[in-house]
Parts: structure tokens; sequence; C-alpha cells
């Protein structure tokens, strides 16, 4: 099956099955704007549970804020965001819709890198275990010629977006020949740069003295706060502040479901560390976030580091963390070396110090930062993915099943009778209540065939279903089911919350994780 079609099926199950809703859809919805439904806010939340978990709790020296969306204007100059949070936008004279010159050009780059990949597998399925895949991107044709395409044209446009040169950019697209994705034109206009802050105003009066922005990030929040984290909670460096929220950008190129969108929320932590120390914890965070990202079990072939071409102006490093989404690797994560830009600029515009009195050196200093910021949306995006899963059984039927990491599933147990007769009922409800407190258990209704409150449960990503059969009441057994397997196990009542918590549980998946990343030097 077409990746697109793959993708579109995906959307359509997020919808379907209660997790993701166009945002004011009974008016049409919203462009780029979605809501999260009753089982989509529940993944979105184990999500966030994790992430914020793994900050606080895995490390004694990060703390948590949440900071205010409004910020005062000034914020968002010192921060650069007045001057330079722009995109390169390009629009299309025949289709009328409008890219950013970017992204166009890098999928471009995608498609060089995936006719290599293509050439590559046909060559080890034909070589089978004599296949040397370094002698044979070093020596066939059609690799070598792709692969210089590709170098060619990654060369100009690192050179491009150094400024950016928006003329480079433009003519980078003619002279690649790359078309409108919707309507195959090339008729395209000049690039020109665009700014992504929403605005508005604060007050009665609507002038420029009122204007303020919807924060386009969290992280300003964080370095605005540092300086009072840091004196009452009595931090000594090196330490971090986590922080989740929504942060707002208006994205003129919105795309890809809930990947780009103009409202959505961010997971960050800016970790303050003495200067000439920030490579050191760069690569160690580095390390702590994909090791994160691979607990979850999704397949660690699927995640790769993106270092940046191009640094912001703020940072001396900066990766991507990207996972293969089925329009290709796509970033979910950023880590930056920010160097003391940010609170520098704090401290020129707002006139006051803000530095680290450093009790063990006795001097004072501006600390430097490295930040990891995740986007909430793109990591449920990512789990969606991975998650959704067709297949075909032994009768021929298509059973379509979420395989969800099983610590962020929705709902971890349903609990169905196997009717409505012999007292069946009461004791289900006797067992969610029991496992209610522990974990999201809910009581599946008798009226379907106990096959179809499977398949309900399966398309959502339910790890565990027990059922209350006739025999129960005699011997307070019940049958547990495993989502994945199908396979199905008969289990004491007072058995069931052992057996499923372990495995459902975030602390289950935080301690595998504080394991794996104990040892690792800081």
């Amino acid at each position: 099956m077409a990746q697109d079609d793959v993708f579109k099926k995906i959307v359509s199950h997020c919808k379907e099955y209660g997790f993701v809703f166009p945002s004011s859809d009974i008016y049409d919805g919203l462009a780029a704007v979605y809501d999260y439904g009753q089982n989509g806010v529940e993944l979105k939340n184990n999500i966030k549970q994790y992430w914020w978990q793994s900050m606080v709790l895995l490390h004694e020296n990060i703390v948590g804020i949440d900071a205010a969306i409004f910020m005062h204007p000034t914020v968002w100059k010192a921060s650069g965001h007045v001057d330079a949070f722009n995109d390169p936008l390009i629009d299309n004279r025949d289709s009328k819709k409008r890219y950013r010159a970017d992204n166009l050009i890098e999928d471009q780059i995608g498609k060089y890198e995936e006719k290599i990949d293509k050439e590559v597998k046909k060559g080890a399925k034909k070589f089978g275990e004599r296949f040397d895949e370094a002698q044979f991107r070093a020596t066939n044709p059609r690799v070598i010629a792709n692969q210089q395409k590709r170098d060619e044209l990654h060369a100009r446009y690192a050179e491009a977006m150094q400024g950016p040169d928006l003329v480079a950019l433009r003519q980078i697209i003619e002279d690649e020949g790359i078309a409108d994705p919707v309507s195959g034109s090339k008729n395209w206009t000049d690039v020109r740069q665009f700014n992504l802050m929403f605005s508005t105003e604060m007050g009665s009066l609507s002038d420029a003295t009122n204007k303020i922005y919807l924060r386009p990030e969290t992280a300003q929040g964080i370095f605005v706060n540092y300086l009072n984290v840091q004196k009452t909670g009595r931090m000594k460096l090196p330490f971090g502040i986590a922080q989740i929220g929504k942060a707002f950008r208006n994205e003129i190129v919105a795309r890809q479901f809930v990947f780009r969108m103009r409202e959505f929320e961010q997971m960050e932590m800016q970790f303050f560390c003495q200067p000439g120390t920030e490579m050191k914890w760069f690569e160690y965070w580095k390390r702590v976030r994909l090791a994160w990202h691979e607990a979850l079990g999704m397949g660690d072939e699927n995640y790769r580091y993106h270092d940046h071409e191009k640094l912001a102006h703020y940072a001396n490093a900066a990766t991507d963390i990207e996972f293969k989404m089925p329009f290709g690797f796509k970033e979910v994560e950023g880590i930056h070396s920010r160097t003391d830009y940010d609170l520098s600029q704090h401290e020129k515009y707002c006139g006051r110090s803000i530095k680290y009195f450093d009790p063990d050196t006795q001097e004072s200093y501006t600390p430097y930062d490295v930040e990891t910021s995740i986007g909430v949306d793109r990591m449920f995006l990512s789990v969606m993915c991975h998650a959704y899963t067709e297949e075909t059984l032994e009768n021929g039927e298509t059973r379509v099943v979420l395989k969800l990491p099983e610590a962020l599933a929705p709902v971890k147990c349903a609990v169905f009778p196997l009717d409505k007769k012999d007292g069946l009922p009461e004791i289900a409800h006797e067992v969610v209540d029991e496992l209610k407190f522990h974990f999201n258990t809910h009581y599946g209704d008798p009226k379907d065939s106990i096959g179809k409150r499977y398949r309900r449960q399966d398309a959502i990503g339910t790890p565990f279903c027990v059922t209350v059969d006739h025999d129960t009441p005699k011997d307070r057994k019940v049958t547990l089911r495993y989502r994945d397997t199908m396979e199905q196990q008969r289990v004491d009542i007072a058995d069931l919350r052992s057996l499923i918590e372990n495995r459902v549980s975030v602390t289950s998946l935080l301690k595998r994780l504080g394991a794996q990343i104990a040892g690792w030097d800081k």
C-alpha cells in the first residue's frame, strides 16, 4: 500500500475512534487547527506524563514551571523573534498554493536519497549474502550519479540558507525543476520572508503601545524566570527547568495533519551549565533524549540524528531526532546548544543583572544553556503512525489494531461480561471498580458480540481485555486477552492487577530508562 494511502487511513482512524477532530468541525473546521478527542487526550496526557516524569523524577537537578502565554512584548524583541522569526515562502501562480521554499528543496533532496536507497535494496536482493553495501554505493553508476546530484543540491541549499539568500533559493527551485505537488506547475513567484508570530492587543485601547504576541515558543518563559527559580530553589549549576505548554505560529504552509499546526504544544527543558561545559552536556542530552524515544519500543531503526547545516543565531550546535513517518524521516525533537545568547539578551533589554553567582569560584557569570524541545503533537503523530496496523487473520478477515506502547495507551484494560445474565455484569463492575484506581479501565456493555467488542478495543489500542463468563461466579477466574497476539489466558481475578499494572504503568517505563542512563557520563 502506498505510504500516502496509509497516512490517509491513519488520519481517518483518528477521527473515527475519537483521537483527533478538526477544530470547529460542525462549521467545516479551521485550517491547521485540531481538537483532541476522548482517546486522543488520554494518549497525549500519557506522553506528557512520561516526558515530565523522565525529567523531574530521574534528574534531581531539574524542576518545572508553568509560564504564562502572554509575555511582555520586549521579551520577543530581546529574543530576536520580532526581527528574525521568518519563513521563506513561495507561491505557485497556477495553483494559488503557498509553500515554504526550504521544504520544497528538502523534499527534493529526499527524492535523491530515496532513489539511492531503492538501488541499494535492489542490489541487496540481487546479490544476497554476497552483498557489500559500501562497495555497491561506491561503484554502482546510478547510485554515484544520484549521490552526486544530492550532494551538489545539498551544498547549494546549505549556502543559500545561511542568509537566507532568497534569490538563490528561488534559483535552486528553478534549476531543479521542482513542481507544485498539487498541480505539477513550475510557475513560481519570487521567495519572500514571512513573520510567524500572532499579534493581538491587551487592554481597552487598540494602538501600537498595547501590542503583544501569542508566544511562538515556550523557551522564553523559562529564560525570564531562570533567576527566580535558581534563587527560590537554591539551585546550583548545572540545573534544568522543564515546561509543557501551548505555543502559536502563523504557519502559512501548515500540513500533514497534526505535524505542523498553528496552535501546538511543546515539552521543553532548558539546562543551564557553566560556560565551557555546554558541549559535554549537549552530547549527554542527545543520548538521553534518543534513549527516551527508543525505550518506547517503536524500533531503533526508525530514529536517526540530523545535524543542522544552518545554525540559528543563538546556537553553536544543534541536532534533530527524526522519526520515520509515512511521509519520510521528520523531526520530532530538537537538541540545541543555545550558548548564553538568551540570558545575555534579556539582561541587556531589561537593564538588570541576571547573572549567576557561583559559590565555588566566587564569580558571577551568565550560564550557558542546552535545550531539549519536543512537540507533543508530533510525538503523538509518530506514535499513531507506528501503531496503526492492518492484519489479515486466519479466517480472511482484516483486523485494524493500534499497537501502541502499552504505557501510553488511552485505555489500559476493558472488562466485558459475556452477557447480561447470571450476575456477570455485576462481577464485571466489581473488577472495574478494583482496577480503575490503578490504571484506566473501561466497562464494555454486552449488547454486542464479544468479537466486536474485542475489535473496538483493538482499534483504540487497549492492551488487555478481560472477559467475565458463566464459570466466573464459580471459580472467580476470568479470561485475559492480549492485544498484540490475541492470546487468551485464564487467570484469577485477584491476580489481574499485578499481571497488568507492571506492563502498563509509566513507572515501569521510567525504571527501565533510568537504569539505562544511570551509568552515563555526566
